[in-house]
């Protein structure tokens, strides 16, 4: 459920493989094919409560000034029921779903009828066609790489109607929020459904698909590895990137024009929210060939954690600070304003730099300079199923040497920063960096389960070298 992304070795292809004597199944490859009591435990639990946990913050904003702790204490005490929130939310509208569904159409057009131009005019942007990783079947898969391109037609459109043709409101998604949120789930339970209906009677590659015999489990974590429609409509894709990525700039937009129109100005922590954001939103697209390595692509099947995730648990919950400020303007001070920036900077660019030098590394096969000088690494080795032996290289200097998912370190800088411009009197804009905490450090270990199964004893040697996964003398 999230846009937080780290890539893998290009060298991750095979299906099984023995690794300095460990045996690794296929399960080392995207999700599990049994289910353990914990991971359908978890399972159960996120299908029940994500939905209810996303209501509940849109509902404490538009009912509670964006309190968390009032609607329990209402309950509790009687002085409201159930009914009674939920008689005040409003409901699902024409208008919100004749709107919706121009947007994912507009995507959709966006994303496959329009190849890619960017490409061809913006220095080191790469675009247009391009390869994925193989799959556990042994496909290559190949994309159309659009999304800057989608990212600024559509706010070429916005600002244009907002400037000049004014045929709708800038707050358009903040007055339609919620009718929008019912939207958001129709669409992403469509799609997770759909997906998993096709991954039964008509895969698009029956070789790259798992099944548990568990329904939840299957639902949850997806069946098909790479659902696609046609040549070029790659469900994984689409709905990780688009419609999603692209609206979290448009909603900021839409909170910032609500405050506007509400006090009469824009705070700056609502200018440095849509600067900082911005910034992450524009960094993924701008990225989006190396997106295609990626956890989400190389590893995730497509189920109800994209597919519903991506269409309403980001939208919803990654804009809360935005929404928080239309309720709660905060006029930060000069001093804080700059810090909260400088926070949110310092982190992109350790986020985009330890993921720059990992990219130098692995294109040039260590043969570059990393801060200067030759960068340190250890030689670890594995065998395929077939017995064939492969090498590749784990960097130990440069901000991989520091911590082994210093990356992350960076991300949780910016998502800290995000919050801190919503000051302190309520927790709710606070959800976003325990969010973070809680996803990246499982990824850590998710990813370092999978790596220890592939390179064995090397990987011990690794992480003795790089003795931490996040915060240098810390973790």
């Amino acid at each position: 459920m999230a846009a937080h992304h780290e890539k893998k070795p290009s060298e991750e292809r095979n299906r099984k493989s023995t690794q300095n004597g460990t045996r690794t199944s296929q399960a080392q490859w995207g999700r599990a094919w049994e289910v353990d009591w914990f991971s359908l435990a978890s399972i159960l639990f996120l299908l029940m409560f994500a939905p209810l946990i996303v209501y509940y913050f849109i509902m404490s904003c538009d009912q509670y000034q964006c309190s968390l702790i009032d609607p329990v204490i209402d309950l509790f005490t009687g002085n409201k029921h159930l009914s009674d929130i939920w008689n005040k939310t409003p409901t699902l509208t024409y208008r919100a779903a004749g709107i919706y569904t121009l947007w994912v159409a507009f995507q959709v057009v966006l994303y496959v009828c329009i190849p890619d131009f960017c490409h061809k005019f913006l220095p080191g942007y790469v675009g247009g066609v391009q390869e994925g990783a193989v799959t556990p079947a042994g496909v290559v898969n190949k994309y159309e790489i659009n999304g800057l391109q989608a990212w600024i037609i559509t706010h070429v459109l916005w600002f244009a109607n907002a400037y000049y043709f004014h045929y709708f409101s800038p707050t358009i998604i903040f007055d339609n929020w919620i009718p929008l949120l019912w939207c958001a789930n129709i669409l992403g339970y469509a799609v997770s459904t759909f997906a998993m209906i096709k991954g039964y009677f008509f895969p698009t590659n029956a070789k790259d698909c798992k099944f548990t015999g568990n329904f939840f489990y299957d639902y949850m974590m997806g069946i098909e590895f790479n659902p696609r429609i046609g040549k070029w409509f790659d469900f994984k894709l689409f709905f990780n990137g688009r419609p999603g990525i692209v609206a979290w700039t448009l909603i900021n937009l839409s909170y910032a024009a609500k405050q506007q129109e509400l006090y009469g100005q824009v705070t700056n922590s609502m200018i440095l929210v849509n600067v900082l954001q911005g910034i992450y939103v524009l960094d993924f697209f701008w990225n989006e060939a190396w997106y295609l390595k990626t956890i989400d692509i190389c590893h995730d099947h497509f189920g109800w954690y994209l597919g519903w995730g991506d269409c309403v648990w980001l939208p919803y919950l990654y804009t809360l600070q935005g929404l928080y400020l239309v309720y709660h303007p905060v006029q930060l001070g000069t001093a804080n304003a700059i810090g909260i920036l400088m926070l949110g900077l310092i982190g992109y660019y350790i986020f985009r730099m330890t993921n720059h030098q990992k990219d130098l590394f692995r294109r040039t096969n260590g043969n570059c300079k990393i801060w200067g000088k030759k960068p340190e690494y250890i030689e670890c080795s594995y065998m395929s199923v077939d017995g064939t032996k492969y090498y590749s290289k784990l960097m130990t200097s440069g901000f991989w040497g520091w911590a082994r998912h210093f990356n992350y370190t960076g991300d949780l800088m910016g998502s800290l920063a995000y919050c801190l411009t919503c000051g302190f009197d309520h927790i709710l804009p606070y959800f976003y960096i325990v969010y973070m905490t809680i996803l990246l450090t499982h990824r850590c270990i998710r990813d370092e389960h999978r790596c220890f199964s592939k390179y064995g004893k090397d990987w011990k040697r690794y992480t003795s070298a790089v003795p931490y996964r996040l915060i240098p003398g810390i973790f």
